[in-house]
């Protein structure tokens, strides 16, 4: 591919596409963990080559649990991606992030059941360090545009990631807010694992609906509720992502650029030529 994208852009519910795309074209890619969402929408943004993936697929018809997310970010690295900026919707559980604001956090929390969340097994050992789960340097840039978009966005904070498809019950909502999460989702940890582990930098742009269901507001969460606050907010994600992708460095000089130098185990001559042969555009360079 000629000036591939080195920028990659996941949206989430609400955010299907990218109105300053220029010069689109998809691109269809099958890898060895099955097919991604759906067809990567390369073009140009902000002068910069990009690539868009809806994360649920068109129409929305993938529900969290069931996303290939192995598929999603192998595809992302197969076509070049250095940078991942990842749009999601997230339930509040602070009074101070309120419905409409916009939080970068900082970390996770995982509340899912055994989702595929390394591309590592099958013979060859992987151990990538997770304790800072989202690029600082990325989600510094996210953060600064936020601020010139004039949106009320927050820096730092827990996302906890849960199973769903089902939104809380209401102790679970409350035992959450005790143990001092900050905002609740369903999608994007295993994203930021795999992201890690494929040398990708990583941050998320959580767009908050509603406060779940231990505010006395908000006790029945419905997806109307949050489809009417995404479109309200989907013109500033959009913008804060376009001016991110504008200030974006050529050059990467955070510690996600070389994750895997220091995590993989297994000696080379021990694993399979065939995990070889599928992770190669992941470990090429340290396992030929």
């Amino acid at each position: 591919m000629i000036n591939p994208p080195t920028i990659g852009i996941i949206g989430g519910s609400g955010l299907y596409e990218m109105d300053e795309l220029t010069d689109r074209q998809e691109q269809r890619l099958t890898t060895p963990f099955g097919d991604p969402s759906g067809p990567y929408v390369i073009g140009t943004l902000r002068g910069k080559r990009v690539a868009f993936l809806a994360r649920h697929g068109g129409g929305h018809r993938v529900s969290p649990s069931e996303l290939n997310f192995r598929a999603n970010i192998y595809g992302l690295k197969a076509l070049g991606v250095e940078f991942i900026l990842s749009a999601s919707a997230v339930g509040s559980l602070k009074e101070e992030y309120k419905p409409g604001d916009i939080v970068i956090p900082d970390q996770f929390f995982d509340r899912t059941k055994g989702r595929p969340s390394s591309f590592f097994g099958r013979g060859l050992v992987g151990h990538v360090g997770f304790a800072h789960p989202f690029c600082r340097i990325l989600s510094g840039i996210a953060y600064d545009n936020g601020k010139k978009a004039g949106a009320t966005i927050h820096r730092g904070g827990t996302y906890l990631c849960m199973e769903g498809p089902q939104f809380s019950t209401l102790a679970e909502s409350k035992l959450y807010r005790s143990w001092g999460m900050d905002i609740i989702g369903m999608t994007n940890l295993q994203e930021a694992k795999l992201a890690r582990e494929a040398e990708i930098c990583y941050t998320t742009i959580a767009l908050v609906t509603d406060y779940d269901c231990w505010h006395p507001d908000h006790d029945s969460v419905t997806v109307e509720m949050i489809i009417a606050t995404l479109n309200k907010n989907s013109a500033t994600a959009q913008h804060i992502i376009a001016g991110a992708v504008e200030k974006l460095p050529y050059e990467r000089t955070c510690e996600c650029a070389s994750a895997l130098k220091h995590a993989l185990i297994t000696r080379p001559d021990a694993v399979p030529d065939q995990i070889k042969k599928d992770l190669a555009p992941i470990i090429g360079k340290y396992i030929s």
